[in-house]
C-alpha cells in the first residue's frame, strides 16, 4: 500500500495490531483521524501511551490495574471464601455486569494451549495454587469458556482445587434461556443433555 508518506504508512501499520483490523480498515481509520479527528487522535495517542506505561496487573487476581492491588481485591465487601477463575478481563467484566456475584477473581490471561505456548506457568497457576493453599477459599468457580482448550483448562483447575482442599464448581453450559431446542446447535444440545440435573 503506497501512501506517499512514511509516517502515514507507519500509522496504518500500527493500527493493524488491533483485533479484526486488516489493511483496508487500518487505512480508513488513519484517514479518518487525519481528515476529521486530529484533536481526538492526539487524545487517543496520549491515552494509549499512558495506558501502555501505567497499567499493569493486580498482584492478587492478575486483572488489569494501575495499582498493585485492584479495586475488587482491595474491597472489604467481597466474599473471600469464593474464587471465580476466568480466562480474561473481558470475562470478568461480563460476570460483574450480568450477575450478582460478590466473590473474588483470578484471571488466567488465557487458557492452556501448548501449541500457543500457554502452559501452567504463563497462566499463573503457581500463584493460584498458593492462593488455594492459604485456607481462606472454600469454593472455586471455574468459568473458562466451553471450548476444547477451555474444558482442558477447567479439568486441570478442578484437580488443583481438590489438591488444595477447595470444592471446584463449573459454570453450567447448555440450552440458552428462552431458546428452542430445534434451533440449538448439536454440540450445545449434546452437552446440555449429558449434563442434565435432577429436578426437586
Amino acid at each position: 500500500m503506497s501512501s506517499g508518506s512514511p509516517l502515514l504508512a507507519e500509522l496504518i501499520e500500527a493500527l493493524r495490531c488491533l483485533p479484526g483490523v486488516g489493511g483496508k480498515s487500518a487505512q480508513r481509520m488513519a484517514f479518518h483521524l487525519l481528515e476529521r479527528e486530529r484533536e481526538r487522535g492526539l487524545k487517543l495517542a496520549a491515552a494509549l501511551e499512558q495506558a501502555m506505561q501505567r497499567i499493569g496487573h493486580c498482584s492478587q487476581c492478575r486483572n488489569f490495574s494501575e495499582e498493585p492491588l485492584c479495586s475488587l481485591c482491595a474491597s472489604s465487601s467481597r466474599d473471600r471464601q469464593v474464587l471465580c477463575v476466568v480466562e480474561s478481563p473481558t470475562d470478568l467484566a461480563a460476570i460483574e455486569q450480568a450477575t450478582g456475584y460478590r466473590g473474588q477473581y483470578f484471571v488466567l490471561m488465557g487458557r492452556l494451549s501448548p501449541l500457543d505456548g500457554l502452559g501452567p506457568e504463563e497462566l499463573g497457576l503457581a500463584q493460584l495454587t498458593q492462593r488455594l493453599g492459604e485456607g481462606e477459599i472454600e469454593e472455586m468457580i471455574i468459568a473458562t469458556n466451553p471450548t476444547v482448550e477451555g474444558e482442558a483448562t477447567a479439568h486441570y483447575l478442578a484437580q488443583l482445587a481438590r489438591a488444595g482442599g477447595v470444592r471446584p464448581t463449573r459454570l453450567a453450559h447448555g440450552v440458552p434461556l428462552g431458546g428452542e431446542l430445534e434451533y440449538v446447535d448439536r454440540s450445545t444440545l449434546a452437552h446440555a443433555f449429558g449434563s442434565r440435573q435432577l429436578l426437586d
